[in-house]
């Protein structure tokens, strides 16, 4: 499974309403540290199946989102379970880390 492309139209019925633990990756394709985490993100929503959800906003794309996170650096991970906010990381982030704080 890839990784969900979230956008303002889709994150209430992929996120607010998922049946499993989501995490979300606020990220730019102009920024560096995003790029360096980006294959650990791929890796787990590949590993995550059946488990639990990853998608990932662009925040130049989607900035309403990013605004009502109150996202203000990135790569921030905000892990979602039952439509709220469970969990939340800013930066670079261990795979390991990631993996205890979603599951």
């Amino acid at each position: 499974m890839m990784e969900l492309k979230l956008t303002k139209a889709n994150f209430e019925e992929l996120v607010l309403r998922a049946d499993k633990p989501v995490l979300v990756d606020f990220w730019a394709p102009w920024c560096m540290p995003c790029r360096m985490l980006a294959p650990t993100i791929e890796e787990m929503a590949e590993e995550a199946q059946g488990r639990a959800y990853v998608g990932k906003i662009n925040v130049d794309e989607e900035g309403e989102l990013a605004m009502k996170y109150g996202v203000r650096s990135i790569p921030t991970l905000i892990i979602f379970r039952n439509g709220q906010e469970v969990e939340r990381m800013v930066g670079l982030q261990d795979k390991e880390d990631i993996e205890t704080a979603l599951y």
